[in-house]
């Protein structure tokens, strides 16, 4: 059977360690190793991973004496990982059942594949449940291998891999090396790029792993804000072009996709912000979108920016209002 190693970071999440860890070692078809970080937890965490340990001897267990970050603790378990596949997942989500065994036969069925993700289920602190599928009805229930350049159209901007769907190959994954303390909040797109130029992309159009949103999630909140979050994929963007600039031979193709694509959503988050009232936001995102691309001022979302200067606040209120949601 194929192997995989599983790194789960765990910092004050006691609470959801159990499910997460059981929904890993109750994976069929897949040989499993669990090794869970926990970061200087001050709640039951390290308790409770003991006791998981000690139940099942799939599963170790390190406890950090002082609280390391995320970005060391996901290094620190890239390194501890030698089995054929590796994942790391957060003690706060949980994979659904069949998902590593789907995610490796895809990978071993296309030869040269650096890693496979899938769609995910968001579940909200009010119990709701969202889908989200970076493809939607077009590859549900269905796998597809993208290359690097399909893979970056595909992003449009933005980083669409769930991660805790995202079942590396360990090879690929040492090849690429961990995730840069220069990128807190944008390692993970910068990780995705970075492997799509290492071999070719799955996709899985089933739901592999449940994805908790909450206040505590870190990259939930963040990408909220609209000026640093464009700023970041910005940086995981200009760390991957560096990075591939002598091995890709479409790395002006690449950058021209990923700048444009960035560049626009720029662009409607300038017009979101300055709706909003956030003028001067609105003005720093403007100017980016121009730096980044500047083509964009020839561009749609360019044209929505000015329309909605144009109308101005109160003209747009009454168009939601009028629509029915946001225009």
């Amino acid at each position: 059977m194929t192997t995989v190693d599983v790194v789960i970071p765990c910092y004050c999440y006691g609470r959801f360690l159990k499910e997460c860890v059981e929904s890993v070692t109750s994976q069929d078809d897949v040989d499993v190793r669990v090794l869970i970080i926990d970061d200087a937890s001050p709640d039951n965490s390290a308790q409770i991973a003991k006791e998981l340990a000690r139940q099942d001897n799939r599963v170790e267990f390190r406890q950090h004496g002082t609280n390391q970050g995320h970005i060391e603790t996901y290094n620190e378990g890239i390194a501890w990982a030698r089995s054929d596949l590796f994942l790391l997942l957060s003690a706060d989500d949980y994979l659904a059942p069949g998902a590593l065994s789907r995610a490796a036969r895809l990978i071993a069925a296309t030869p040269g594949m650096s890693f496979a993700f899938g769609n995910a289920i968001l579940i909200y602190d009010d119990g709701s449940r969202v889908a989200r599928e970076p493809f939607g009805d077009a590859l549900r229930d269905r796998t597809a291998v993208l290359s690097c350049i399909d893979f970056v159209k595909a992003m449009k901007g933005r980083n669409i891999v769930p991660t805790p769907t995202a079942v590396v190959k360990t090879a690929a994954q040492k090849s690429v090396g961990g995730y840069s303390h220069k990128l807190p909040h944008a390692g993970d797109m910068a990780m995705w790029l970075n492997l799509a130029a290492e071999g070719s992309v799955g996709f899985i159009g089933s739901a592999q792993a449940i994805y908790r949103m909450h206040s505590r999630n870190m990259s939930h909140s963040y990408s909220s804000a609209r000026l640093p979050d464009i700023e970041q994929r910005y940086a995981a963007i200009a760390h991957f072009l560096a990075r591939n600039a002598s091995s890709q031979h479409h790395t002006d193709r690449l950058a021209a996709i990923l700048l444009r694509d960035l560049a626009g959503n720029a662009s409607a988050q300038a017009a979101a912000a300055f709706d909003e009232g956030e003028k001067e936001i609105s003005r720093k995102l403007s100017e980016l979108a121009k730096e980044l691309y500047p083509g964009i001022c020839y561009s749609a979302p360019w044209f929505r920016l000015q329309l909605h200067k144009a109308i101005g606040q109160q003209g747009w209120r009454l168009l939601r209002a009028a629509f029915g949601g946001d225009r």
